[in-house]
Parts: C-alpha cells; sequence; structure tokens
C-alpha cells in the first residue's frame, strides 16, 4: 500500500477528536477513497489526553492497528506538548500541525525536531473557533488547516 496515509491525531476527551477523525475520513470517501477512523482511549473521562487515528488510500484498506509511524500529526491541545511525546514514530518527510499561537520555527525548536526532515506548520485554532463559534471548538479548524 504505498499510497496509504496515515493520520495520528492529539487532543482531550471532548474537543471533539474522535469526530474530526471520523470525518476526515467521510470526507476523502467522498473521493473515492478507503478509509479507517477509530480512537484510542479508555474509560477517561473529559479532559483526559487521548489519541485518535485516519487511514486514507485510494485501494482497501487492511491493516487493523494503531498507527506506529505516521505520515502526520495533528494536535488539537497544545498543552499536550508538554506531557507527551506528539512526534513519537512521525515518519521522515513528515507533517505535524499544532493548535498553538507560537511560530513554526519556535514550535519546531520546542519539539526538537531543528534539522530534521518533518514539516512543520502551526494554526490558531482555538482563536479561530472562538471568533468563529464564540466557543474552543478547535476539530474544525484543524480540519481545515488540514484540508489546505
Amino acid at each position: 500500500m504505498n499510497n496509504l496515509t496515515e493520520i495520528r491525531w492529539h487532543g482531550r476527551a471532548g474537543q471533539g477528536l474522535v469526530t474530526a477523525a471520523k470525518l476526515l475520513g467521510e470526507t476523502a470517501l467522498g473521493t473515492g477513497q478507503y478509509f479507517q477512523a477509530f480512537p484510542d482511549y479508555g474509560p477517561e473521562r473529559m479532559g483526559a489526553p487521548i489519541r485518535a487515528y485516519t487511514r486514507l488510500s485510494p485501494e482497501p484498506i487492511r491493516i487493523h492497528s494503531q498507527i506506529e509511524h505516521p505520515d502526520v500529526v495533528l494536535v488539537l491541545d497544545p498543552t499536550l506538548l508538554d506531557l507527551i511525546d506528539v512526534t513519537e514514530g512521525l515518519r521522515e518527510n513528515g507533517t505535524i500541525l499544532v493548535n498553538t499561537s507560537e511560530s513554526p520555527k519556535a514550535l519546531r525548536t520546542k519539539l526538537g525536531l531543528d534539522g530534521k526532515p518533518v514539516r512543520v506548520f502551526a494554526v490558531d485554532a482555538s482563536r479561530i473557533a472562538i471568533e468563529a463559534f464564540g466557543r474552543e471548538i478547535t476539530n474544525t479548524p484543524m480540519l481545515g488547516a488540514f484540508a489546505k
């Protein structure tokens, strides 16, 4: 499966992380691609760190496991950057997109990615969500940033 794209999402329970992972997959389905979207969490309560995954492919997907080496990592909650290694397993030439007001350069340094072949993007999804929806629903602006 050379055309398989694997995406790992990081956020907190209640942020719409699982919904975003599924929406991305359903959007790809509309373009004729296959997808898998699934969460990785236990009995966590609202606000606990969770992960979700999305796989996209023009061919049927026969893998049924967590994503260990994502092509893309999306981080909805920037406070997780100080708690867990969101870059773990990120493929060479991979992409990380973080909801933060920090610059991509500062983010690259903070994540220990200086000199590494990884694309780093930052979008202030919290600000966009508050301006657009009146509350911090960051999954929608993050989906838009990923699509762009």
